[in-house]
């Protein structure tokens, strides 16, 4: 909850940014083998299978390597602390022979700051240090309790164990002398019980019984990895130019806290019951409020997404040097949406806001000042042309969905001053709120289609309209919702997986994949529109197109291929919502309730 690593299934780190999710990569093999850097154990067996899974309910991976010759483990976990430790960010890999005697090559290979650093390492005692050459990134250390030598700019080491024999190795952040830990097996095996109480002690904590717990658990595991525990924020993903399309232009970076997504995975945390990760991201989120509202500018006091820790930007660039995921170009960090104006991310923070003083100890006096300040805002910039939701890049333009969550913004800002007795300017809000539901209506419907539309006069259909229902917007059995949804099907939808709109309208070159956010959210809509039955086997269906171990991309290629940055919160949040709506009225409880 601090970085996170990406491991391939035989068990080499290719991914990992260090010390924190938006921190320069140390191995990024995963978009250019060559000069990336990983971090490989290679055992030395004939005809190898691997297999992979997680340890149950917990995000403790396991990766076996098997062969009539032998069988080994090698289990990979973040240590956790209780919080009075000083034990930096590490990776602990542990290697177990459980048939045979096999021999192992381990190299690893850091490349500081996204390939562009050297660096020195120095031996001490069981210890090396790697220190980049580039000033302001961290020296990072690896412990064994087999040999290493230097070759290069790598440590390797040739080794061999026997069946029950074991080798331990720590990679990460230079512990403080007196925080050092032991690296032998029975120090192995304690912090390993340590790590694995922690993620089951908080899945436990989830209310979540239904049918497809297993997933709903999985895609709860995976939202928490993507939160921090330092400063509260949620990211996105956290990779970066992994591609939307193989070979394509659409690679962008992911290790960022948006407005949109964040609030979106309060709102799945709180439905399984996680409060606590709500009231973290409140104190996060109240600086960029308190931040924007001294120094409001032309596009308002928020941004669509910020660093994990703090307001600076990010800007986007582009690293020549990295071949891409699969040769796919160019490899940017950086985010260029950042300086957007997307008018909907207030309509998600106040909904996310409303649910959290719902659910956990509601809003202070300062606080709801605060959010009556970005109201007023609102109030007069809420018929602007923006950027949306899927952050175009041919111009601004009068989107629906912006149009809704501002429509959000206003109707939860309402609830909760008539639910709380606060003071606020409601009359004003209704009338604001009713001239934008006013808008939607007369502005973004088509007859042609017979169809909510994606801009203000436009003919072309948008998956993001499917949250207009699960946003209380629109009753989901009202014709012109049928109609909608109809069309979506027919144009947007192949066997349930569904794209955002047509390709070519967003000023951007070449194609993309399907969407799998708008392919749950469109489960979800089926369901609330009285489909079960096809909601759930379309759900079912789309539960296949997970990866061995439950993880989803944000896109399905045309072959079933996993899609730009991964894993991604979009999609396990979708997942979450999806199958609470559905198990509940499966289970025969057909009661709408404020969600």
């Amino acid at each position: 909850m601090q970085s996170a690593a990406l491991i391939s299934i035989d068990a080499a780190i290719d991914f990992y940014c260090f010390p924190d999710f938006d921190s320069p990569s140390v191995f990024a093999a995963l978009l250019d083998p060559e000069k990336g850097g990983c971090f490989e154990i290679v055992p030395k067996l004939g005809a190898l299978r691997t297999k992979q899974l997680y340890l149950p309910s917990t995000n403790i991976l396991l990766t076996r390597f098997l062969s009539n010759d032998g069988v080994v483990e090698v289990t990979d976990f973040m240590p956790i602390t209780d919080g009075a430790s000083k034990r930096p960010n590490q990776i602990v890999r542990n290697l177990r022979v459980i048939k045979g005697e096999i021999a192992f090559h381990l190299r690893c290979s850091p490349r500081f700051d996204y390939a562009r650093s050297s660096h020195s390492i120095t031996a001490d005692g069981d210890r090396f240090l790697f220190q980049p050459r580039t000033e302001g990134l961290p020296a990072m250390s690896l412990r064994a309790t087999v040999p290493m030598t230097l070759e290069g700019m790598d440590v390797v080491s040739n080794f061999t164990l026997s069946r029950n024999q074991t080798a331990t190795f720590i990679f990460g952040g230079v512990p403080e002398d007196d925080e050092t830990d032991g690296i032998d097996q029975p120090a192995f095996d304690a912090m390993l019980t340590e790590t694995s109480m922690y993620w089951r002690d908080w899945i436990s904590q989830s209310r979540y019984q239904g049918r497809w717990r297993e997933m709903v658990d999985r895609s709860a595991l995976v939202l928490k990895l993507l939160s921090s525990h330092r400063c509260g924020s949620l990211i996105a993903a956290p990779t970066f130019s992994l591609p939307e399309r193989l070979g394509g232009a659409r690679n962008w970076d992911y290790r960022l806290s948006w407005l949109r997504d964040s609030s979106f995975t309060l709102y799945a945390f709180m439905r399984l019951g996680f409060t606590d990760e709500a009231r973290k991201f409140g104190g996060w989120m109240r600086e960029r409020i308190t931040h924007g509202l001294k120094d409001v500018g032309p596009d308002g006091p928020l941004k669509p997404m910020y660093k994990i820790c703090d307001s600076s930007d990010f800007p986007e660039e582009v690293l020549e040097h990295l071949a891409g995921y699969r040769n796919s170009r160019p490899v940017r960090i950086g985010n260029a949406a950042q300086s957007q104006l997307q008018l909907d991310i207030y309509g998600e923070l106040m909904d996310a806001v409303y649910l959290s003083a719902k659910y956990t100890s509601g809003l202070s006096n300062d606080g709801w000042n605060r959010l009556k300040g970005l109201l007023d805002w609102l109030t007069n910039n809420w018929n602007r042309p923006d950027q949306g939701i899927w952050e175009v890049r041919n111009g601004q333009q009068h989107f629906l969905h912006s149009r809704l969550m501002c429509w959000v913004a206003f109707d939860r800002a309402i609830r909760l001053a008539q639910k709380r007795s606060l003071v606020a300017p409601v009359n004003a809000w209704m009338e604001t709120r009713d001239a934008i539901h006013e808008d939607i209506f007369n502005n973004f419907w088509s007859e042609n289609l017979h169809s909510f539309v994606q801009s203000k006069g436009s003919e072309i259909l948008d998956a993001s309209v499917l949250l207009m229902p699960l946003m209380r917007f629109i009753n989901p059995t009202d014709p012109r919702w049928l109609s909608t949804l109809g069309a979506i099907e027919e144009q947007l939808s192949e066997g349930g997986i569904v794209s955002r709109y047509a390709n070519g309208i967003d000023g951007l070159d070449g194609e993309e994949g399907r969407f799998t956010p708008c392919s749950f959210w469109f489960i979800e809509c089926l369901a609330r529109s009285g489909q079960i039955e096809k909601a759930q086997l379309l759900f079912d269906k789309l539960l296949g197109y997970a990866n061995h171990l439950g993880l989803y991309s944000e896109e399905l290629g045309g072959n079933g291929e996993q899609l730009g940055n991964f894993p991604q919160a979009l999609t396990h949040l979708a997942l979450i919502s999806a199958a609470c709506y559905l198990d509940r009225r499966l289970s025969g409880n057909k009661n709408e309730v404020w969600q």
